[in-house]
């Protein structure tokens, strides 16, 4: 049985350099005092970032690889982490992302068979992101693009941002999207822990692919395929509740955005999502029941979690070995992968 894992991370040496040499947010800041350091997202969001955790980011190696086969993993998807390059100014966004594609296809190419990728691209230039996502699925290889749920100040959703959707679409790749500390200031009053990927991580991702539903985005590539770990973040709870402006008749048309379908159509059909994270059986089994099994994909966001433990938690669901099956690699064949 195989097992293609979405939700993968990484870092190179000079992403850590520029993260640690940015005098704006985000950034890395090490305290000499305590040893430790934090990645700042904001002046009120530090999340931990440990030693045991960067040496796993900055492993693309052996030791990666015997996690992979202690959990049975025959397959990585490698992404760039948290936070990306997205907020950094244009031009070293631009230039760091086209750095990493390059240094992560040198990777794959080492380990043939074990891992893939996802691009790092810099959408405040829309035009030269899309360029850069040509280039890694054409001529690198690469499976999709990984962004986040927010761009410190934009959403995914807003027109300039759309020629990236429109090359995604064309070239038939999925685009994961993945938590960033949200934007909006009341969750992060109290810090990682509400900010985090406690609750704001996946608040502020669900609120940027329910913005790309009711921007009519889906309208207009009706074929773009949109990835959300964590079982997605909490829509499939709310995938009837979603629909209330559209079904309700006492709300009017001008009190909700035209769209060809009801929003949780499109949720239905362009959200697939990842198992990383969320290991509560109810859970798992409202995203079972709301979404179908066909929608699932494995995901374990390692190394900021377990992958055995998300490993051990799929293999103890209440579930068929076939509904596993499409889980760890069936499904994989909807975003061009086959083993």
């Amino acid at each position: 049985m195989k097992k293609i894992d979405f939700e993968t991370h990484f870092v190179t040496k000079e992403f850590v350099k520029t993260m640690l040499e940015n005098q704006g947010y985000p950034r890395y800041v090490e305290d000499k005092k305590t040893n430790s350091r934090r990645l700042w997202y904001a002046p009120d969001v530090g999340e931990p970032i440990g030693d045991v955790v960067l040496n796993k980011l900055l492993d693309l190696g052996e030791q990666r690889l015997k996690k992979m086969d202690a959990a049975g993993i025959d397959v990585q998807v490698l992404s760039l982490s948290s936070p990306g390059v997205e907020q950094f100014d244009v031009e070293i966004g631009i230039s760091l992302a086209k750095k990493t594609n390059d240094q992560l296809s040198e990777v794959i190419k080492k380990y043939p068979g074990r891992f893939m990728g996802l691009a790092a691209l810099a959408p405040k230039n829309p035009q030269t992101a899309a360029g850069e996502l040509e280039r890694a699925v054409k001529s690198l290889g690469f499976k999709g693009w990984k962004t986040h749920s927010n761009y410190g100040d934009t959403y995914l959703d807003e027109k300039k941002y759309w020629p990236i959707l429109e090359t995604a679409e064309k070239l038939d790749v999925p685009i994961f999207l993945h938590p960033a500390a949200p934007a909006i200031p009341q969750l992060r009053t109290y810090g990682f822990a509400m900010a985090g990927a406690g609750f704001g991580f996946g608040f502020d991702t669900a609120l940027c692919m329910t913005r790309l539903v009711f921007s009519g985005v889906f309208d207009r590539f009706p074929k773009l395929k949109i990835i959300l770990g964590h079982l997605g973040e909490g829509l499939p709870f709310l995938l009837q509740r979603i629909d209330f402006a559209y079904v309700r008749p006492w709300v009017g048309s001008d009190a909700r955005p035209a769209l060809a379908k009801k929003p949780s159509e499109y949720l239905k059909k362009n959200m697939f999502v990842g198992t990383s994270g969320n290991y509560l059986v109810p859970a798992f089994m409202c995203t079972y029941q709301a979404m179908g099994i066909d929608r699932i994909l494995l995901a374990t966001d390692y190394p900021y979690e377990d992958s055995d433990e998300c490993v051990t938690f799929l293999e103890g669901l209440p579930i068929t070995q076939e509904d596993r099956n499409k889980i760890y690699y069936q499904n994989a064949s909807q975003m061009g992968i086959r083993l």
